[in-house]
């Protein structure tokens, strides 16, 4: 009898891992789609919390829906008592996604339900880590810096909250709106590497609090969410539009990677995340006074383009519309993840209701017929 004949695919390039309803990349038709949905239209027309309702319960929300959750959300923002001791404990130099890890990974004990899978209990965990994994993101950095917890404010909106913990300042309309569509763009897009590591856990039956831990580490790589932090740093040293081009320059000269361009999925056209967000640092930019910032990252997006024929990814623009937001750079991953623990939320949910335990074969390269 034949084995069964396998394909070894590196890095899993173009294997279905999943059947899924939630999301799906149609590059062609430039269109990230979201239950139906085309997500950029999502994040002209509508909020987070739209999204919440989209990707959690299947469907656009009612005003009354949308005021009823976002009310549910805003009894969860707060976190056990004691709870900030724990990042008290840790080295100063904990990185702030370090410290996010730790923070869902401990939340799960003070879950009584922990191990119930059902759809209602599932719902109630995701609304929970929704309302308080910003409170951990804003909190565990500020804590890690010496500095004094802010506490949530009950009468700002979800994403106004959020940008209020971190930043210390109620944002203004413009700001809020220009966040909150970060949130939405950052916060679904199919099977990347988290995503994969979560339903990859999921699976095996665990709770949505270690599959979420799980991404969290997936997360943190540079090629992964961790490629915004990078561009800003990129941004800095170059100073200048000048100065920026002649750091790029340099670094495709030494073959070195340039973070906030190129996408697995988005070889040939713009990735539309970072078309929307280039257009919300324009706004920034020009209200603030940095235009320069702005020039400089279009200088950037030419230089890449006609060198090396690569397109900015959504990192590349959602960096410095962080910095203009006053946005610690440290804080721009776990912002990221923060939006996204709706989307693995959502595929959690999926992975659970209709459950198959991922389990691959290798393709062997190594000896045969050894003996001791």
């Amino acid at each position: 009898m034949m084995a069964e004949q396998t394909v070894y695919k590196p890095g899993l390039d173009g294997v279905i891992a999943a059947e899924t309803g939630i999301s799906y990349l149609d590059v062609e038709a430039e269109e990230i789609v979201i239950r139906g949905y085309e997500l950029i239209e999502l994040a002209e027309k509508k909020q987070y919390l739209d999204l919440v309702h989209l990707l959690l319960q299947g469907s656009l929300p009612k005003d009354s829906d949308r005021a009823s959750l976002q009310k549910e959300l805003k009894q969860e923002y707060s976190l056990p008592p004691k709870f900030f001791r724990l990042f008290e404990q840790l080295p100063k130099k904990t990185h702030p996604m370090d410290a996010l890890r730790t923070g869902i990974s401990a939340l799960s004990g003070y879950d009584e339900r922990l191990n119930e899978r059902n759809e209602e209990e599932n719902l109630k965990k995701a609304m929970l880590l929704l309302a308080k994994i910003p409170n951990i993101v804003a909190n565990s950095y500020h804590i890690l810096h010496g500095q004094k917890p802010v506490k949530p404010k009950q009468d700002l909106p979800y994403s106004d909250n959020f940008l209020y913990m971190i930043t210390g300042k109620k944002p203004t309309a413009r700001e809020a709106a220009i966040f909150d569509q970060s949130l939405m763009v950052y916060s679904e897009h199919e099977m990347p590497n988290s995503t994969f590591a979560a339903r990859v856990i999921a699976s095996t039956n665990a709770d949505i609090y270690g599959a979420l831990t799980g991404a969290v580490a997936s997360l943190k790589g540079n090629l992964h969410g961790g490629a915004n932090e990078a561009v800003m740093y990129m941004l800095l040293e170059g100073e200048t539009i000048e100065g920026f081009r002649y750091l790029l320059y340099k670094k495709l000269k030494n073959k070195e990677k340039v973070m906030g361009f190129g996408h697995r999925v988005y070889m040939k056209k713009m990735d539309p995340r970072a078309a929307l967000m280039k257009e919300a640092l324009r706004e920034l930019a020009e209200e603030k006074g940095r235009m320069d910032l702005f020039e400089m990252c279009e200088a950037g997006e030419t230089l890449i383009r006609e060198e090396k024929g690569l397109y900015p990814n959504l990192d590349y623009y959602a960096a410095p519309v962080y910095y203009l937001l006053g946005i610690p750079i440290e804080l721009y991953t776990p912002i990221f993840y923060a939006s996204r623990t709706l989307g693995l939320c959502a595929h959690i949910f999926e992975q659970h209701s209709n459950n198959k335990l991922f389990r691959p074969r290798v393709h062997y390269t190594g000896p045969r017929g050894l003996h001791p």
